[in-house]
């Protein structure tokens, strides 16, 4: 079972714990309080909740991924809210709930309209809510929610850079529509590894993606380590398909760096959470460098010094190596063939 699979089943079993508690809730607070009515509230909820989220993690985000990437919000938005409103409306209109738990029925179907008002409203709420977060990214949103950054702080924190090298070739070959075509499949197909690896997406630069780790997260299993080798092992997974529709199959190189960042939100009109301090700086000009590293990847020792476990590849050790901007320049190493079994 891989770590993707086991996220959303986590994220499936905390959604049937939330939806028996809100049941509970709600029908106590509507005045039904016999165990009949409550179990009713419960089974609207299992049935409701499980299938909704069930559809959304295992086949909105697993399989009809990339194709519901490749239209535009609205239409996203109008999709996921017509394919849960064909879940709700059969189960609200039937009383799934009610005969399950053996309640009397309503032949009147008196409060079916109320609750599919009830029903769409949270809909598109809940999937405008879900699109948003998904654009700026659904920490990102959750730390403007609560203004965790509205005041700037100082964290430590793994930076990952990846690059797709040879991206100025790749543009002059294939055109600037279809190089864009390009770098959104190959970033779509990176982002799988930065979930299951719990990163976190920074920004996109051109054609270069930014993920970040706080410490405690981090050094967890050499997360950032690992995400950058499966985000090679995604592309690989990829290459025929990805031959056949580009021509090509784009390789990245990538750098890693950890220490103290500056967090903090700023602008006004667009409003950001932005990262800033020699950390990034220092990752920047490391990824500058992989490009002529055998294996296309640093990480400097402060970066591997703070993993709470060895490091699951062959790693070489390459000394002291200058760099734009320091002038003691920096301790790295390089990764090599994966370790054995």
């Amino acid at each position: 079972m891989n770590a993707r699979f086991e996220r959303r089943l986590r994220l499936l079993a905390v959604t049937v714990a939330a939806s028996v508690i809100g049941a509970v809730v709600y029908s106590l607070t509507q005045g039904f309080t016999s165990a009949v009515e409550i179990a009713a509230g419960i089974t609207y909820g299992l049935l409701i909740s499980v299938s909704i989220t069930s559809i959304s993690l295992f086949v909105l985000e697993g399989p009809m991924r990339v194709w519901l990437g490749g239209i535009s919000f609205t239409a996203n938005l109008i999709l996921r809210s017509a394919i849960y409103a064909a879940i709700i409306v059969p189960i609200l209109f039937f009383q799934l709930g009610i005969i399950i738990a053996g309640a009397p029925y309503d032949p009147s179907h008196k409060s079916f309209w109320i609750n599919i008002v009830y029903a769409f409203v949270f809909l598109v709420l809940a999937n405008l809510v879900l699109g948003i977060a998904n654009i700026i990214g659904s920490r990102a949103f959750l730390n403007f929610i609560i203004g965790r950054y509205h005041s700037p702080v100082m964290e430590n924190r793994f930076v990952l850079f990846v690059d797709i090298a040879g991206s100025t070739g790749l543009a002059e070959r294939l055109g600037g529509l279809a190089i864009h075509r390009l770098l959104d499949r190959t970033f779509r197909l990176l982002t799988l590894a930065v979930e299951d690896y719990r990163g976190e997406v920074l920004n996109y630069v051109g054609d270069e993606v930014i993920v970040t780790w706080p410490e405690s997260g981090g050094a967890v299993d050499c997360r950032p380590l690992r995400c950058f080798m499966a985000m090679r092992d995604e592309l690989s997974r990829a290459s025929s398909q990805l031959e056949r529709e580009f021509g090509v199959v784009p390789r990245i190189r990538g750098s890693l760096h950890f220490g103290p960042v500056i967090v903090g939100e700023i602008g006004d009109l667009k409003r950001a959470i932005v990262f800033n301090g020699d950390v990034m700086n220092t990752a920047a000009r490391l990824e500058e460098l992989s490009r002529g590293v055998d294996g296309g990847f640093l990480m400097s020792r402060a970066a591997m010094d703070r993993f709470n476990s060895a490091p699951p590849f062959v790693v070489r050790d390459l000394g002291r190596l200058p760099i734009r901007g320091r002038a003691d320049g920096i301790d790295v190493v390089g990764i090599g063939a994966p370790a054995p079994a």
